[in-house]
């Protein structure tokens, strides 16, 4: 894996981070309990972002990045299930795509509305099925930071899709991964701005040696899950994808908590925008069977599955 940046690669972020500016600055005070923004996901969709995985020059890695990116952002976008996914699919729908696991049904599911395109891994299959009103109850009040929705139930037909298992388990590990990397990557420099201003003992807190030094190791961190979840992107090998989505989980739990006692919980309130990026990566961190999951999923990559 070459870890630089291609010229077109450079070229599609630069362009991102223009297009993106008007989301920088988080919602605070009266902010709902997730940020969402019709506009950001229009201006996505025509400039073409989202297509980027379904052109071979591109490819996973340059989806990888871009889902990174728009992470960062206070804002929750349905971009890792529509760029790394979507491209698989012959009948992709014009609403948000949604990714479901069999055995865990029960979860909430991100961006799931009416008219959403919903995907369901199972053991020896991939099959599909457009939601509909009566199939979903919508939770706006839950604690994600995301908009999610639960399910009644899976309905008895679903189209079969021509989609191996493992390949959409892969590209779902990959998608959490990087997400997971730009959510800890905002909620990092969301911390610094707070302990770079907020003062203590006549002196701001990020002056404290404690605090430099746990910020210097979240950093280097989410540094490695960044980097785990480029080199599963570029390899999409089954081992590669669970480990980096492992790492990018625990990083999470660990980062996350400190985050969180560096800005002595308000970031656990509206007044301060630091629940955007955390409450996400708790949603995240749970899905193919969170941290275990994965863990699982690795071994049985690397050394083959257990014996019944």
């Amino acid at each position: 894996m070459n870890p630089s940046l291609n010229q077109d690669q450079r070229a599609i972020l630069d362009a991102l981070d223009a297009m993106l500016r008007p989301w920088e600055n988080a919602p605070v005070h009266d902010a709902p309990l997730f940020a969402s923004d019709p506009a950001l996901e229009k201006a996505l969709a025509e400039a073409g972002f989202l297509e980027v995985a379904g052109d071979p020059d591109l490819g996973t890695v340059t989806a990888a990045l871009l889902i990174e990116r728009l992470a960062r952002l206070p804002f929750a976008v349905e971009a890792a299930a529509s760029v790394l996914v979507g491209p698989l699919l012959d009948d992709r729908g014009a609403g948000p795509l949604c990714l479901v696991d069999a055995r865990r049904w029960r979860r909430p599911v991100r961006f799931l509305c009416e008219g959403a395109r919903v995907v369901v891994l199972e053991d020896k299959r991939v099959s599909a099925f457009t939601a509909s009103a009566d199939q979903f109850r919508a939770e706006p009040n839950a604690l994600f930071a995301y908009p999610v929705a639960t399910l009644h139930g899976l309905p008895e037909v679903r189209k079969p899709l021509a989609l191996n298992s493992t390949e959409l388990r892969v590209r779902w590990q990959v998608g959490l991964a990087a997400e997971c990397a730009g959510l800890l990557a905002g909620a990092l420099a969301s911390t610094v701005a707070h302990v770079s201003d907020r003062q203590q003992f006549g002196r701001p807190i990020a002056t404290f040696q404690a605090i430099r030094h746990r910020l210097a190791e979240a950093q280097v961190r989410i540094n490695g899950a960044y980097w785990l979840a480029m080199r599963a992107a570029a390899d999409c090998d089954p081992g590669q994808a669970a480990l980096a989505a492992l790492y990018a989980a625990e990083t999470a739990r660990t980062c996350s908590y400190d985050f969180h006692q560096f800005l002595g919980a308000m970031g656990m309130t509206l007044e301060h925008p630091l629940h955007l990026w955390t409450y996400r990566l708790k949603l995240l961190t749970g899905e193919l069977g969170g941290v275990a999951g994965h863990a699982r999923s690795a071994a049985d990559a690397l050394w083959g599955p257990a014996p019944d």
